[in-house]
């Protein structure tokens, strides 16, 4: 199968997923554009499910044509471990980051639950956000660039990769990771629309649980892997890498219970809205930190300046928008139930989610010390 296709099929997406962020704004006022929103979302998403298929082949027919093919995987490598190394590397990994996107949106577009104003503005939101990714991927980070003299062998994975926990931890992993941008889009919706009720917070939670459970098994696949393969003692417990994912499980954690009690009892409408942002924020920190090389890490992706710099753009600007957004709208919600006491199952939950964000400021500020450290101390320092 021609590498070429999987090029064609991401550009193709690219256009695909802009085209339904303006179809998303447009159906806002015009009902009838909606079902092309729908239709884009599963476009798109069939798109990336080809140029991801066409880089499984690569790796099966051990095509050295291909640089990521040439850099991860051998010609004697087993199968499943031929398959898994499409994404045990920077450019595999981001096109299954695009894809766990396009799935995500695709179940936005099929939920029932959603009034029509909601899912209009929560597939436009997707859809930007699906395009920022693909373009990334594809400008920056294609898993199709071409070698002029491709090799007899491939380098083959890192051994210590090679491992039936690992093969699984990325992919269930970056469901929960990259799937927390469900619950972003209908917060950056409600907050759109004013329509932050108990039917959106019932819909809110259900993504973030939807993102939530995977993201769980994937943190304790790696978790199991990192026990047996190097001992309890924890080389891999403190990184920047597993930090990455911590951080939005600790959110998510949060968000599922303020989105059940707004569902419930019609309080803390804007905290589960801005907890949806920050969740979902924390994921896309991640990305960054695992993919830029700003800090030192035993198993982070890639080590590129460059493309660190267009991932913190990309950050910058949607966490921007999101709390722009937030804090010109965020006035305007109102609990639709009595104020609560101080002595109360909502204040023991909104104390659980002080003590969840705290962790997660901690551990935040401990991944970036050695950065800030050296940045503003001029001194090397490491937080063990």
């Amino acid at each position: 199968m021609s590498p070429d296709i999987g090029r064609y099929a991401l550009a193709l997406a690219l256009a695909v997923f802009a085209m339904q962020a303006l179809l998303g704004v447009g159906a806002v006022r015009r009902v009838a554009w909606l079902g092309y929103a729908k239709r884009s979302a599963m476009s798109a998403c069939v798109l990336l499910a080809a140029a991801f298929a066409v880089l499984i082949a690569g790796f099966l027919q051990s095509d050295f044509s291909l640089q990521v093919v040439a850099a991860n995987s051998h010609v004697d490598k087993p199968l499943g471990y031929k398959i898994a190394g499409a994404w045990g590397n920077h450019e595999g990994s981001m096109l299954l980051w695009c894809l766990v996107l396009a799935l995500f949106g695709v179940g936005l577009s099929r939920s029932l639950s959603l009034s029509d104003g909601l899912k209009a503005r929560a597939l436009s939101v997707m859809g930007a956000l699906s395009a920022a990714f693909v373009g990334f991927a594809l400008f920056t980070s294609s898993p199709f660039d071409r070698l002029d003299t491709p090799p007899f062998d491939g380098a083959g994975l890192n051994p210590l990769l090679q491992d039936p926990a690992l093969a699984a931890h990325p992919p269930t992993l970056y469901l929960g990771y990259v799937g927390l941008a469900a619950p972003f889009a209908l917060a950056i919706a409600g907050l759109w629309s004013g329509e932050v009720d108990r039917a959106w917070a019932r819909a809110v939670r259900l993504w973030a649980l939807a993102a939530f459970v995977p993201l769980t098994l994937g943190i304790m696949l790696g978790s199991y892997w990192a026990y047996y393969e190097l001992g309890w003692g924890g080389w891999w417990f403190w990184d920047p890498v597993e930090n990455s994912s911590l951080m939005p499980w600790l959110c998510a954690t949060a968000l599922l219970h303020s989105a059940l009690v707004t569902e419930r009892r019609g309080v803390f409408p804007g905290w589960t809205a801005l907890l949806a942002i920050v969740a979902f924020g924390f994921s896309m920190v991640g990305a960054f930190l695992t993919r830029s090389g700003i800090l030192t890490s035993v198993h982070a992706f890639a080590v590129s300046p460059q493309r660190g710099a267009v991932l913190l753009a990309i950050l910058a600007v949607v966490l921007g928008a999101a709390f722009t957004l937030f804090a010109l709208r965020s006035g305007k919600l109102s609990a639709d139930s009595e104020e609560f006491s101080p002595v109360s199952r909502e204040a023991a939950l909104l104390a659980n989610n002080v003590v969840f964000l705290s962790a997660t400021v901690v551990v935040f500020l401990g991944t970036m010390f050695p950065l800030l450290a050296e940045t503003f101390g001029g001194v090397r320092a490491s937080v063990g």
